[in-house]
């Protein structure tokens, strides 16, 4: 990978008009060999980032002791004695550094991000099982993912904790991936992510629109709902191929929106959608529906629960067929796809619990699985397992309370990343919009058996929001713990050993 240096990084900068201030003769010359915004990874050579509401001066400090040869910033510390380049705005000059940095990856890949309120982790590995069997049947390494379940990048394959990383993680997890011989990276586009500049500088190959609903309103995401819509609408700005989703809200608005990208393509189930799915039925275990669009009028089977995974299906056959894969590999991809904790299904040797692991957490997702599982399981009771996120996303409280209520037999309330919030206090702010009984048991894994301990009749266990994970957020710290789908294993083998 190409070095550069610090008057070619300043350079870069004043081009994009971001460029404050600048002037350091004696370093000009200097390679730049690391970039970072966090003064524990600092190595001789390291041009550091000032960014962030909970920056301290002691991280810039410790960033020089450690060998950093200039830091970039909007604010100028007169304690600091290295160079200093000031820029306007931190965020949007830090995709700009990191694109130089790691030698313009994004090029030298075909990306596809999915953006939507609900649906983008679950399409996202629909379509990277579709790519995988095509990449296998040649003998080319898998796709790389980026995702709110985990990351893949050919050097790199671990959980997340954040659905699209900053720009310095997402260009360097980019450079591995092409290190790597990968073609194809799938990756979520949060609305976070596009309103702070993240993924500036990045052109998609295929952006998807999935749906919009109310999410992630709150003093410290978005402050109301137009904000949250806009900068999901930003995807369009810089994506080639758009794929929108028929079947959502605002439907129009988001056309409109997506005549800035460079061509547009429909998929859904309403009648003139480019990629059209249809006859939809459940069979046994498996969802069977049939697609027609341009290429092909063809019958699929998915293996995961829950009929409206169609969609997502839907979405990935659309990306497929914009990268031309053959129809072997969609099918054969959607038969096998695999999301770790969506949808993961459970059943006791009795047959009397059905439990059902997934990551819904907002209102969307909550309207979608619970009408879903009523309509699949009209015979069973339903029993809800959750919680909400503290100091973020407060309205989740409300909606998510008011469903689960409407749908539910009973509900137990229970930790779900609280961090700096209270856990009983969060419970409590949901439970006063649930209309059915309600128990609040903080540790996921005793609400959980509290929960089948409890069944008296056939019954659908929905645990939902933390599916695969691994780690919670308690304060600013997140603690190692089991996850729902482990949690969930060992009670339904106990119920079955009792």
């Amino acid at each position: 990978m190409k070095q550069y240096t610090l008057e070619t990084y300043a350079r870069r900068l004043r081009e994009a008009h971001l460029l404050v201030k600048g002037q350091f003769p004696e370093v000009k010359d200097t390679l730049i060999t690391g970039l970072t915004y966090n003064s524990k990874d600092v190595t001789p050579g390291t041009l550091f980032i000032c960014k962030g509401a909970a920056f301290r001066e002691e991280y810039l400090a410790d960033a020089a002791e450690r060998g950093a040869v200039c830091y970039v910033s909007e604010t100028l510390y007169h304690n600091v004695d290295i160079p200093v380049i000031l820029v306007s705005d931190i965020r949007r000059s830090m995709p700009f550094l990191a694109d130089l940095f790691f030698g313009s990856p994004a090029t030298q890949l075909h990306l596809t991000g999915i953006t939507g309120t609900k649906g983008k982790s679950t399409t996202t590995y629909y379509l990277k099982a579709i790519l995988d069997d095509f990449l296998a049947a040649r003998n080319e390494p898998e796709s790389a993912v980026i995702s709110s379940i985990d990351t893949y990048d050919g050097v790199a394959l671990k959980e997340s904790h954040i659905t699209t990383p900053e720009s310095v993680e997402l260009m360097r997890h980019f450079r591995n991936a092409v290190d790597s011989h990968i073609d194809f990276l799938t990756m979520e586009v949060s609305s976070q992510a596009l309103k702070y500049n993240r993924v500036d500088e990045i052109t998609f190959d295929v952006g998807v629109f999935m749906n919009i609903s109310e999410d992630h309103i709150s003093p410290i995401e978005h402050p109301t709902m137009e904000d949250y819509f806009a900068s999901k609408l930003r995807i369009f700005a810089q994506t080639r191929t758009a794929l929108v989703c028929t079947d959502m809200d605002r439907f129009d608005d988001v056309m409109d929106a997506a005549k800035e990208s460079d061509r547009v393509i429909t998929f859904g189930l309403k009648e003139g959608s480019d990629v059209l799915g249809y006859d939809v039925k459940k069979v046994g275990t498996e969802t069977h529906f049939r697609v027609r669009c341009e290429r092909f009028d063809e019958a699929f089977v998915l293996t995961v629960p829950g009929l409206f995974n169609v969609q997502n299906a839907l979405a990935a056959i659309a990306a497929a067929n914009v990268y031309g894969i053959p129809l072997e590999f969609i099918r054969s991809g959607l038969l096998r796809a695999r999301s770790k904790g969506r949808m993961e299904c459970f059943t006791s040797k009795d047959g009397k619990i059905v439990a059902i692991v997934d990551y819904a957490h907002n209102k969307l997702s909550f309207e979608t699985l619970f009408s879903s599982m009523k309509e699949e399981y009209p015979d069973r009771a339903i029993v809800s397992i959750f919680g909400c996120p503290g100091k973020k996303a407060l309205v989740r409280r409300k909606d998510l309370g008011t469903i689960a209520g409407q749908y539910s037999k009973k509900v137990y309330l229970c930790a779900e990343d609280p961090g700096e919030e209270p856990v009983d206090e969060i419970s409590r702010d949901i439970a006063q919009y649930v209309t059915c009984p309600v128990e609040m048991i903080e540790d996921r894994g005793e609400a959980i058996r509290a929960a089948i301990a409890a069944v008296e009749e056939p019954t659908i266990l929905l645990i939902t929001g933390k599916g695969d994970e691994t780690r919670q957020k308690y304060g600013r710290a997140y603690v190692d713990c089991k996850s729902d789908i482990a949690l969930t294993k060992e009670a339904i083998a106990a119920y079955d050993e009792a």
